[in-house]
């Protein structure tokens, strides 16, 4: 089982999920894994933090960690977030569950340095646990109006599946083909 651990651009706002599309690239190539959407619209890291243990205790082959969006809406201090995704992280990797990271950024009217530092967090957390990562989630579709819904935030069902192609290809090196997992 691969598990996608997030807020609302995980669990999906509109037609289907990233995870829902993910789980038709896995069996369209041979990969028999079963993917667990843990997407809860409206999550903060804290919220993330809070569920943690029900990730480990699913005893996950994968974890797509992708959570910070809603703690840089809301201008959660950076070292805030940082040390709720840390926790997180380091909690997964103690359960010996391998995990990528995806990050997010900000529009621009929160100025830029929060931006900034905000952005470059995923980078550096990445680093520091030598993590795969996207960098920004939406790169390849937040400009497109057709692969976002009218909130500008969220994307639709086209724009989903192409998170879902996005992510396949960060994953696919982790992924054995063979028996249901």
């Amino acid at each position: 089982m691969i598990v996608a651990f997030g807020d609302s651009l995980t669990q999906g706002v509109a037609d289907r999920s990233y995870p829902d599309d993910l789980q038709d690239l896995l069996d369209r190539n041979g990969y028999r894994y079963r993917v667990d959407n843990q997407g809860v619209a409206g999550d903060t890291t804290s919220d993330g933090l809070a569920r943690i243990e029900n990730v480990i205790a699913a005893h996950p082959a994968l974890v797509i960690l992708e959570f910070g969006g809603n703690d840089g809406l809301r201008g959660t201090p950076v070292d805030a977030i940082r040390t709720n995704l840390e926790q997180m992280i380091e909690r997964l990797k103690q359960a010996n569950l391998p995990l990528v990271l995806v990050g997010i950024t900000l529009p621009p009217n929160y100025g830029p340095e929060y931006v900034k530092t905000f952005t470059g967090m995923y980078p550096d957390l990445a680093k520091k646990y030598r993590l795969k990562l996207i960098p920004f989630f939406l790169a390849h579709v937040y400009q497109n109006s057709q692969m976002m819904q009218p909130d500008g935030i969220h994307p639709n069902g086209t724009g989903n599946k192409v998170l879902a192609q996005d992510v396949f290809d960060l994953i696919k090196p982790f992924l054995t083909k063979g028996q249901r997992r």
